[in-house]
């Protein structure tokens, strides 16, 4: 995949009217019109502190509670509140904790021991592929 420039990509997107729009002030919208895709499934098979953290996973827990080095499995859907459904399906396949879950953009973020992060990814990939017909990714492990 090339890159374009912003010239590039104004004369490809306005090629006749071009021209006339040099030197004018425009404004670009970006919209994304989201299809039934599970676009980001990835395991993350011990997490260390610092992304445990900086996910904010800690927050919110009980008082003495430590689940740093938990694995953590994440997924991002469109549209995107399929991820209520993609959580249901997690909670449901394994013994997992929902860490994160936003409906407004489709990611989703849980955490447990690996087997049950791993079990609930799958199934829950799974599900949105074959029951419910959505185009599906590769679950990616680290």
């Amino acid at each position: 995949m090339t890159h374009l420039t912003k010239e590039e990509l104004l004369e490809k997107l306005f090629h006749k009217d071009y021209e006339d729009l040099k030197g004018k002030k425009l404004r670009l919208t970006r919209l994304r019109v989201p299809g039934k895709e599970v676009c980001m499934a990835h395991i993350i098979s011990r997490s260390q502190t610092c992304v445990y953290q900086n996910l904010s996973l800690h927050i919110g827990v009980h008082e003495g509670e430590d689940h740093t080095g938990e694995s953590i499995g994440l997924i991002r859907l469109t549209p995107w509140e399929a991820v209520v459904v993609a959580a249901d399906t997690a909670m449901k396949s394994g013994n997992i904790e929902i860490g994160f879950m936003d409906r407004f953009c489709g990611s989703l973020i849980i955490t447990g021991s690996l087997s049950n992060v791993e079990a609930a990814v799958e199934e829950t990939v799974r599900f949105f592929r074959e029951d419910l017909g959505f185009k599906t990714c590769q679950i990616h492990k680290s």
